[in-house]
């Protein structure tokens, strides 16, 4: 091996590093307080509003990854808008945690509030981080596709270490997580000056003012294959939050159940759910095999057939003696999840045009944890509320969750026979230079 080739490894191998540390602290925000959060507003008084906290995360993605995208293309390095956003979002979450221990009657518009800027800073970062990682990895030479899971992989590592922390530190039911995943962010936000420079794209002469405020990626909407794709991003996102928003809450509620009150599951539920983090991080792996030989539309369908058991699983288990169907329910959410979400984002990455990928990126953020997540975790309030909270006692709530999580289900396997009847794959049509 020569000296240049030698020095090109180093370079990569540092590049790696690098985006692993930006990808650990990027998803350990998240897995501070996403899992755990519905247990605590349910605790502080607001089990009837979960949904409307966690369908912010599908407000604001409707147009704030979208929006940072198009700064990001034109105007603001992606490295540097990342580090901004973290600023932001974790001085708001650290805000919300203060008033949550500081006020003995918290007020619904207040926390809500709080809570709501700091995500709507937030959510704009998986999309900016992606984009940030794939142009760093372009920058050495090195494939998106085969490089970029397995660096994906220590994101959802990162996630886990901070669910497993704020279960056995005893957060689980407090605002403390929301201390934690602020004080992360402020973290990463630092970390993101160290990063590589991702080059923005300047205002060519003649250019429409859609393509310099980048809206141009909207003109994906009008290519049928990708047309397509996107309304089944947005169908599948409709299944990303429920599990986020309530699984915590259903597992926990079967400590009030006295066959169930001291099982490890329903004293430990962050710990049980986190089986779905570790899946994850071993599907992620499997994404390049995957995709090299089932193609884009069999990848879908297998995480759509996921979600299905998902959420099936969820209906017909306890953290007793049905404690393997939870455990099968998390096995099979990393390749609903993964197979879903990394796999879309690097079929948007290869069939779009270098000057609007950041913008692409957002897009897809829109309808999935955008459009997609709102309905869904919206819908899943109503479907909750009914079934579970109207009702008066554990036993009359537990067939409640049970009726929701098999509605859930056949949801999801109705989302999978559509798609599987009109999805068309072709071939990818990335041909411009990266």
């Amino acid at each position: 091996m020569t000296n240049t080739e030698t020095s090109l490894v180093q370079t990569r191998n540092f590049m790696r590093v690098r985006l692993i540390l930006m990808n650990f602290l990027q998803f350990a925000v998240w897995g501070a307080y996403l899992i755990s959060m519905g247990n605590f507003l349910a605790n502080a008084g607001f089990a009837t509003n979960i949904g409307k906290f966690y369908s912010v995360q599908g407000i604001v993605s409707i147009f704030m990854p979208a929006l940072m995208g198009m700064v990001a293309d034109k105007w603001i390095p992606a490295q540097k808008l990342l580090g901004l956003c973290h600023l932001i979002a974790g001085l708001f979450m650290i805000g919300a945690a203060y008033y949550a221990f500081t006020t003995p009657q918290m007020e619904f518009g207040t926390l809500f509030l709080l809570y709501s800027v700091s995500v709507a800073f937030y959510m704009p970062t998986i999309a900016l981080s992606n984009s940030a990682a794939f142009t760093a990895l372009l920058s050495v030479g090195m494939d998106t596709t085969r490089d970029f899971p397995p660096i994906r992989v220590f994101g959802t590592v990162g996630f886990l270490c901070t669910m497993w922390s704020v279960d056995l530190l005893g957060f689980q039911s407090n605002a403390n997580q929301w201390y934690l995943s602020g004080c992360l962010s402020l973290l990463l936000a630092l970390y993101t000056l160290t990063l590589p420079n991702c080059p923005t794209k300047p205002k060519k002469e003649g250019e429409r003012l859609v393509e310099t405020l980048g809206l141009d990626a909207f003109k994906l909407l009008g290519q049928k294959k990708m047309a397509i794709f996107f309304i089944f991003s947005l169908l599948l996102g409709v299944s990303l939050q429920i599990t986020n928003a309530y699984a915590n809450p259903y597992i926990s509620s079967f400590a009030e159940i006295d066959a169930f009150k001291h099982s490890f599951g329903a004293e430990h539920a962050n710990v049980l759910i986190s089986i779905s983090q570790i899946s994850e991080t071993c599907c992620i792996l499997f994404i390049p095999f995957a995709l090299k030989h089932f193609g884009i539309k069999k990848v879908m369908m297998i995480a759509m057939a996921g979600w299905v058991f998902r959420f099936g699983f969820f209906g017909g288990g306890d953290p007793g003696p049905g404690v393997w169907m939870f455990i099968l329910s998390c096995v099979v959410y990393g390749v609903a999840f993964d197979f879903f979400n990394i796999s879309g984002a690097l079929y948007v990455d290869q069939n779009t045009d270098k000057n609007i990928r950041s913008s692409a990126q957002g897009l897809f953020m829109i309808m999935t944890n955008g459009l997609g997540a709102t309905i869904g975790t919206l819908s899943a309030e109503q479907i909750v509320n009914h079934f579970v909270f109207s009702q008066e006692g554990a036993l009359l709530q537990l067939e409640g969750w049970r009726t929701s999580w098999f509605i859930f289900a056949g949801y999801a396997l109705l989302v999978l026979i559509l798609f599987t009847l009109i999805f068309k794959e072709g071939k990818p049509s990335q041909a411009e230079e990266k």
